[in-house]
């Protein structure tokens, strides 16, 4: 029996041989080895003096050089406060702006994925058109309430006269390709207009304003991430639930939330790791109140130089929870990058 499995396999056209088996290992090792090095080099140089780190490359502790804490010291002690409070910011903002943004992002593709949307264009263009002649009115000195006032009356008008006589229309595709093409246009190119839309808001150097700009970054990936996953739960479930007397809701809620949830969880800890990492708009909307763990990392290329033994210690506490969260939703996390892959 067992040499005629042994056949079978030989024959098999997905039956790796032994040899293209230990060349895949030794690839694999390698491969494992470039991405886990640097993460070796973070660890030992948040145990290292600044003299072992100007030495030259000591890699092996106890050894090479004698590890300590004084790192850790200056980080939790002389600076404990400095430390703290930017933390806080980063898994506050984190976490409430990825909640958020698959909350809407949820929302989004099932209404897109479920349900058929024909916006007429004529609508669409009145409502920029308006968009434009209430900033034009700001810019003349009219007071923001009237200005916008003005507009929205134009638009209702605009919308319930010429706006529905067009016959062109905006369908499903065309308002998932909108949502998603948000995300292609570089940040720092609208970074300005951001900075001065919060400051009329008086929002500026808060949380609230992080989470915004946050959520408003990464909702496109969201609905990216979830359209394809959403697409795959069937469409029977939904209607034997109607036919036995589910609302929309309650099917959203208990059929098509939980069969989605790798999908979810995944979305969640990519969305995560992008506001954790964020750099470019807490540059720009916080100063001292709402830094984040980013912003502090820099800041240890201060005129002394970059001190890189600090630096280590508050990279290696920054990406521990990620880390963690990683490894304990890693069943949900393949299974929900995987499934939209094999779509057919």
């Amino acid at each position: 029996m067992s040499t005629r499995t042994a056949l079978a396999r030989q024959r098999s056209p997905l039956a790796p041989s032994p040899l293209r088996l230990v060349f895949s290992y030794v690839v694999l090792g390698l491969w494992t080895l470039i991405v886990l090095f640097p993460l070796y080099w973070l660890a030992i140089t948040a145990f290292k003096l600044p003299v072992h780190v100007y030495n030259g490359p000591l890699y092996i502790p106890f050894v090479d050089f004698r590890p300590t804490l004084e790192n850790w010291r200056y980080i939790f002690v002389d600076l404990r406060n400095d430390t703290i409070r930017p933390y806080i910011n980063t898994v506050i903002v984190g976490l409430s702006s990825s909640v958020l943004t698959l909350l809407f992002g949820a929302a989004a593709t099932y209404g897109l994925s479920r349900f058929r949307y024909r916006v007429p264009l004529g609508i669409v263009l009145t409502f920029l058109l308006c968009c434009l002649l209430a900033l034009l009115g700001m810019n003349l000195g009219l007071p923001d309430s009237l200005a916008i006032a003005a507009a929205t009356a134009l638009f209702v008008i605009g919308a319930l006269t010429l706006g529905r006589r067009t016959k062109a229309a905006l369908g499903n595709n065309d308002i998932a390709f909108w949502i998603i093409s948000q995300r292609m246009l570089p940040p720092v190119a609208v970074v300005i207009p951001i900075y001065i839309l919060f400051q009329r808001l008086h929002l500026l150097d808060t949380r609230t304003a992080l989470v915004i700009a946050y959520i408003a970054a990464n909702l496109p990936i969201a609905v990216w991430l979830l359209r394809d996953y959403f697409r795959t739960i069937p469409l029977d479930l939904e209607e034997s639930a109607a036919i036995d007397g589910a609302s929309r809701y309650q099917i959203l809620w208990h059929i098509v939330l939980p069969l989605a949830l790798p999908g979810l969880v995944a979305t969640f800890l990519f969305v995560l790791v992008l506001a954790w990492n964020e750099y470019l708009l807490a540059l720009f909307l916080s100063s001292a109140n709402a830094q984040t763990m980013p912003l502090l990392v820099a800041a240890q290329n201060a005129t002394r130089g970059p001190q890189w033994w600090y630096m280590s210690v508050l990279i290696l506490i920054m990406i521990v929870p990620v880390i963690v969260l990683a490894i304990v939703l890693e069943r949900y996390i393949a299974r929900g990058l995987l499934i939209g892959a094999v779509r057919g």
